[in-house]
């Protein structure tokens, strides 16, 4: 590599961290007056170690992504409600899911309250990104190639969720 490409690179990637750090501040939080025990659930770094496996603390608390094609919940088709693995917060109704093909739980419309979204630039180019409305858990990240009746796809994790049977 050619110190002007490195040079060019370091400048990418510090601007990519400002605007994230920007990003991060403009969370777009639901209104929480209408999310049950909302305070219950702001732990600490140290709460949330002790509750969550290590995958799941990766990608709750540390915005982690778990590889592709290893969540059961890809192949769940059973009626039910997808919540929150940290904190049971009802996000996906399960007759909004679909089969992306993208080796993650997918679906094309949330639950009404149930997340908050901010911009995401770790890729440099702005995604936007999803988090349980209660506890501020990762969830995912939203794209535009989902089907109707939103176009919308939510890119879930599959450990930052739990099924609950109908």
């Amino acid at each position: 590599m050619n110190r002007r490409l490195f040079v060019a690179a370091l400048g990418l990637g510090a601007a990519g961290a400002a605007l994230q750090s920007r990003a991060s501040e403009n969370m777009n939080q639901p209104d929480v007056s209408k999310i049950p025990d909302y305070d219950k659930w702001q732990l600490s770094e140290k709460e949330w170690k002790a509750r969550l496996s290590p995958e799941a603390y990766g990608v709750l608390r540390k915005e982690g992504t778990e590889r592709p094609w290893t969540s059961p919940l890809n192949e769940e088709k059973r009626k039910g409600t997808f919540v929150c693995a940290g904190c049971a917060y009802a996000l996906f109704s399960s007759d909004k899911k679909f089969d992306s093909g993208t080796g993650w739980p997918s679906f094309f419309d949330a639950l009404p309250n149930a997340i908050g979204t901010k911009k995401d630039f770790k890729l440099i180019l702005p995604r936007t990104e999803y988090h349980c409305a209660r506890c501020g858990g990762h969830q995912g990240h939203i794209f535009n190639d989902g089907p109707s009746p939103t176009g919308l796809r939510y890119c879930n994790n599959g450990v930052a969720l739990t099924f609950i049977a109908a």
